[in-house]
This record gives C-alpha cells, structure tokens and sequence, in this order.
C-alpha cells in the first residue's frame, strides 16, 4: 500500500466515531467489539478507517 497524502491514512477514535453516529463513547466501543464496526487494533489503542465507518452506516441504513 503507497500512502500519498495525509488523508489515505486518517483513523478515527472512538470518541471521534460515537460523535459521528451520536451514539456515546462506550457504544461505539461495544459496536467495535461486537465485530459489528472493523477497527485497528495497536495494543490498547484503537481506531477505525473512515472507509468502515461508512460500510458500517451502509449496512445499516434502512430503506423506507
């Protein structure tokens, strides 16, 4: 993988990911940890690539 720019490469918190979804922190951890939302893991720390996050929202939209 080449990354060129500074957004190829951006991962979001999980304090930055329940903010987008208006869920809070510890819900955003339990979607991660469910396996429900992909994250990366780097020891304890984790983050999640914008690219998952909206998958996550895709899979989940409802249709009317």
């Amino acid at each position: 993988m080449k990354v060129t720019k500074k957004d190829d490469y951006q991962l979001l918190t999980a304090r930055e990911v329940a903010s987008l979804l208006h869920v809070s922190k510890a819900q955003a951890y339990r979607l991660i940890q469910q396996g429900e939302l992909k994250s990366i893991r780097f020891g304890r720390t984790v983050r999640v690539r914008p690219e998952d996050l909206e998958a996550f929202i895709q899979r989940n939209t409802c249709s009317s």
